[in-house]
């Protein structure tokens, strides 16, 4: 089965299915949903023991919380049968098997939390058309879902699968539409309501309430809103800190833009006082041709109004993914509105070339991100959008980009966290062999998408500090920002800004207590102090260990990247190395794949920024960089004889080696 198929079923499903669903009409009214009744099914609740073991310091605990199973219809239709339960065990450690073949897949390290995150538009046509017992399993929208159609039998696999996207959406010769399973009914109620609380079940049958806290299960599901009228992303994972949660999730069918969904998770949830919290994740601005973070202000005009919109998304979007397998969301050379030196490591995981003569959006929002055959925006990359929310709050006294970051893998086969480069199964769903993956450029007839299958990557991971393994503390380490993403490769990073930190503090036995005690951490915004001089930052990190089979990489360098707006307008960006030694001369050797030179277990420094201004607000983050090492697909070229390699094998467009790496979530300055 071409994986080509595979991942345009992906970027292209609700180009298809859902925009037939979210037409640009005027947003419903912002009514209270209810919050589900507990009942025996969720026997316990959230009362658990006590943790064993608290870390007054704060740990940082690894996780997925980006994962979709059989009850998203993407991954579904590819054969994926592990449902949320076999994604839970799969990142606690325990094998599943997955595909016809019954693929054996078992991550190298248990994860500390996950959140299954299935697309909530899907809830209601799973439901039905995967259950015989349903009274629509007949239904001709079911039957064609499941390929039982004349013409599918007439076209090859791959092309009968995506056509079943397709008709299912409403479009070609034979379509059908799925709202005709669910008619006047955007949650799909009764349909989709069994698929929800089997989602819950899973996460309440999964959450270690033992001493040990071993094991954190979130409930969340992924709004999927693909906008109708320029095919760009706006897809949020919802995640929610207890049981509590809403009777069914609001989705793209009912919220028909970021405001409504945000709207009615404050109205139902965060502003209810019931027991019920949530937060949404932002992913994948990389294809969303800027719209992702344009601001939301466009049916209101007045400074106050916007004001309370852009207070409303800092409260309900705390994070961002900043890294998946659908690429990296951080930053990108030559943008418009954007000065400062190139920086050499934003080609990082690009699913797009400026070979391919990529046009600037400007300041305007484009169409056709998730195909990615649109315009470029500096607002796809997280960077620049955080720079811009000075500017918002210079103007409104809010800043709704105030986002702490993370990473996932986006994985549609039930095994999230499963982000070795060295072994590699997956883009977005489970590929059969190693030709599969390592597929060249393939642009789909009419140009509706370019798939490049090689450029795909199994993602990353992401940390939370937090002093226990549980809910409530993950969660609100979360809503603090006080996170972070890794490339894959357990690193962990540390950040502090304060008005005054010893020198010495790296070689105290007691460094993070004294830098809690002294400043800010990650995530964290520092005022100004009356001396009028830069702040000092503790900038450190540990390198991953690793596995005795596959030890961990060693650290590079420690970098300090900082964001501010000029007074001519434009968004400044200067990045510093500030530990390690960046002219190591590391390498690695990609016939074997064994790294050569020198390298660090850990990196420490407190360090001052050379061009502070006292009357200039600023953003700061820390990137950790790794020593070089093989990229997936050199692992799987060197599999193949010499002269049986596939053309990537050879193609300088994919690159051999990567420098895997961590980002933390930013600190601002601000003037008091």
């Amino acid at each position: 089965m071409s994986p080509v198929f595979r991942i345009t079923t992906h970027l292209l499903l609700v180009a298809t299915l859902l925009a037939c669903d979210s037409k640009p009409e005027t947003a419903p009214a912002t009514e209270p949903l209810e919050i589900i009744a507990r009942t025996p099914a969720f026997a316990g609740d959230d009362q658990r023991q006590p943790c064993r073991d608290s870390h007054p310091d704060k740990r940082a605990f690894f996780g997925a919380l980006h994962i979709h199973t059989s009850l998203s219809f993407d991954a579904w239709v590819f054969d994926n049968d592990n449902g949320p339960e076999s994604a839970y065990a799969f990142a606690r450690g325990e094998p599943i098997f997955s595909g016809p073949e019954q693929v054996r897949l078992q991550i190298d390290r248990p994860l500390d939390f996950a959140a299954v995150t299935d697309h909530a538009e899907q809830f209601g046509q799973i439901g039905i058309c995967t259950d015989p017992a349903q009274e629509d399993y007949n239904h001709q929208v079911c039957h064609t879902i499941r390929g039982e159609v004349w013409w599918a039998a007439l076209l090859p696999d791959n092309l009968s699968r995506l056509g079943r996207i397709f008709s299912s959406g409403g479009v070609g010769p034979t379509a059908v539409s799925v709202e005709e399973i669910c008619p006047g009914d955007p949650t799909c109620t009764v349909q989709g309501g069994p698929v929800w609380e089997r989602i819950q079940r899973a996460a309440e049958q999964s959450y270690d309430r033992s001493a040990d806290c071993e094991f954190t299960s979130f409930v969340g599901y992924e709004y999927s809103l693909t906008t109708p009228d320029g095919g760009n992303n706006m897809h949020r994972n919802v995640l929610f800190r207890s049981a509590e949660v809403l009777n069914l999730p609001v989705s793209a069918r009912l919220a028909k833009r970021p405001l409504e969904l945000w709207r009615h998770l404050e109205a139902a949830c965060n502003g209810a006082d019931n027991g019920c919290q949530a937060l949404a994740i932002p992913h994948n601005s990389n294809v969303s041709s800027g719209e992702m973070f344009a601001p939301q202000y466009a049916d209101v005009e007045s400074i106050e109004q916007q004001t309370e919109i852009a207070s409303l998304r800092r409260r309900t979007e705390p994070l961002v993914e900043i890294y998946q397998s659908k690429g990296d969301s951080e930053c990108r050379n030559g943008l418009y509105r954007v000065g400062g030196a190139p920086d050499e490591f934003c080609d990082f995981e690009k699913l797009r070339h400026e070979s391919e003569g990529l046009e600037d959006c400007g300041d305007a929002i484009g169409d056709k991100g998730f195909a990615m055959t649109g315009c470029v925006s500096r607002r796809n990359f997280i960077r620049y959008v955080l720079t811009e929310g000075l500017e918002q709050r210079a103007r409104l006294g809010v800043n709704p980009f105030e986002l702490g970051i993370i990473a996932a893998s986006d994985t549609h086969d039930s095994n999230g966290g499963d982000v070795d480069e060295y072994d590699n199964r997956s883009g977005l769903v489970l590929t059969d062999t190693p030709e599969e993956r390592l597929q060249p450029e393939t642009v789909l007839p009419g140009g509706v998408a370019s798939v490049r299958q090689a450029r795909f990557s199994p993602g990353g991971l992401a940390g939370v500090f937090a002093e226990q393994n549980t809910r409530e503390d993950l969660f609100d380490a979360m809503q603090r920002r006080e996170a972070f993403g890794t490339s894959g490769p357990r690193i962990v990073p540390r950040f502090f800004a304060a008005n005054a930190l010893p020198d010495s503090l790296c070689d105290s036995t007691d460094m993070i207590a004294r830098a809690y005690a002294a400043g800010v951490p990650m995530g964290s915004t520092l005022t100004s102090s009356a001396n009028s001089v830069s702040p000092d930052f503790l900038v450190a990190a540990t390198a991953d260990n690793g596995t005795t089979e596959h030890p961990g990489g060693l650290l590079q360098r420690l970098q300090v990247i900082k964001g501010w707006v000029d007074e001519n307008g434009i968004m400044q960006q200067k990045v510093f190395d500030v530990a390690g030694t960046p002219d190591n001369g590391a390498t690695v050797d990609v016939g074997s794949c064994q790294p050569r030179g020198e390298g660090f277990r850990s990196l420490c420094t407190v360090w001052q920024d050379p061009g502070f201004s006292d009357s200039q607000h600023a953003v700061y983050y820390a990137r950790v960089l790794e020593n070089p090492s093989c990229r997936w697909n050199t692992y799987q070229c060197n599999a193949f004889p010499a002269d049986e390699r596939p053309p990537t094998c050879d193609d300088p467009a994919y690159p051999k080696t990567i420098q895997e790496r961590a980002w933390t979530s930013p600190i601002w300055y601000a003037r008091q």
